[in-house]
This record gives C-alpha cells, structure tokens and sequence, in this order.
C-alpha cells in the first residue's frame, strides 16, 4: 500500500509543472515590423509539504498532511532582435550599471559636441 505522502508530493509537483515552462523564462516571441522582441524574466519558487502519523486508530495510514508552495516571476529584460544585431533592455536599473554607462556616453558626447557648436555659432 503506498504511503499518503507520496501521493501528496506526486500532486503537488504536478502542479508546479503545469505553471511553469520554458515560456516562463523567455517568453513567447512578439513580431513588430522587422523587429522581434523575447521578454526574459527571473522565476523563483519553493516548495514544502509535511505529515504526521497518528498512533491509535483503526485505518492503516492515520496520515495528517499538508504542502504549499510559492511562486515569483519578475520581468527582468527584453532581447530585441533586428538587422542591427541583438540587444538587450534591462528592466532593473540597478544591477547593469556598466551597460547604462556604455549607454550613456554617446549620449553625453552628442550633447557636448552641440553644446559647443552652440557656442562657436554665437
């Protein structure tokens, strides 16, 4: 006879499957003229289940338990696809700062180069 905690975990897990795949992490891709966009994001999940068997009654498996489970799913990019290449939009500010530097410096060079034709022009 198979324990009630097998049958518990194997229902549990079956659920899990059925929320996540690999279209969770990289999503579905979305077709805009030329250009193709795959959001990516971040999964988290966890798991627990537990029993108790109870001494003093009449059926075989006097089983009491339980399982939850928690899941986090968080945007955290987009990889655009065009003739140019691949480039990848970071959502969260704070972790590629590297790449919003690299980002930011030919904006800045432009706005500097105008600025000083600005001041030649006067």
């Amino acid at each position: 006879m198979e324990h009630p905690i097998n049958n518990l975990l194997k229902i549990s897990m079956e659920n899990i499957h059925d929320m996540i795949d690999v279209d969770t992490i990289i999503g579905k891709p979305i077709e805009v003229k030329d250009v193709l966009i795959l959001p990516v994001s971040k999964l988290k999940f966890g798991f627990a289940a537990g029993g108790t068997e109870q001494k003093g009654t009449e059926t075989a498996f006097p089983f009491g338990g339980g399982s939850g489970g928690s899941v986090s799913i968080v945007p955290t990019a987009f990889l655009v696809v065009d003739s140019k290449g691949v480039q990848v939009l970071h959502l969260n500010e704070d972790t590629h700062i590297y790449e919003k530097i690299l980002d930011f410096v030919p904006k800045l060079l432009e706005q500097l180069e105008g600025k000083f034709k600005a001041e030649k022009e006067v």
